[in-house]
């Protein structure tokens, strides 16, 4: 079965660069507009991995992570950020909640496959 993978962020263009991608090298990809979002589809799906923006309304990407992370199913879930903010500063807070890694925005789609297939392993 193909691993399921949740990538969400509020920008339509980067959910949809970033399913093409997926879904093109065989995951079965959800999307998810914020992370309030992600949050109800991640209590009715269990996914393989979470692939989150930073800046998001409702639910910011650093809060849906600590969210996540406080679930049993997805304590070891990998979940990587994907964002426009590159510094040593954000990357920390991303560790400090719980992100398994981090992909700046704009992204090379090779990148995120080699990504995807290392934490998914």
């Amino acid at each position: 079965m193909a691993k399921r993978i949740l990538a969400v962020d509020d920008s339509a263009a980067i959910r949809q660069v970033v399913s093409y991608t997926l879904s093109a090298a065989g995951y079965q990809v959800t999307e998810a507009v914020d992370g309030l979002d992600a949050v109800e589809k991640a209590g009715t799906t269990r996914f393989d991995m979470v692939l989150t923006d930073v800046n998001m309304p409702r639910m910011d990407g650093l809060t849906l992570i600590a969210r996540l992370r406080a679930q049993p199913d997805y304590r070891a879930v990998p979940i990587l950020v994907l964002s426009t903010e590159s510094a040593d500063d954000a990357k920390a807070r991303g560790r400090a909640a719980g992100a398994s890694g981090w992909l700046v925005k704009p992204f090379e789609p090779r990148r995120l496959l080699e990504v995807t297939a290392r934490v998914l392993g």
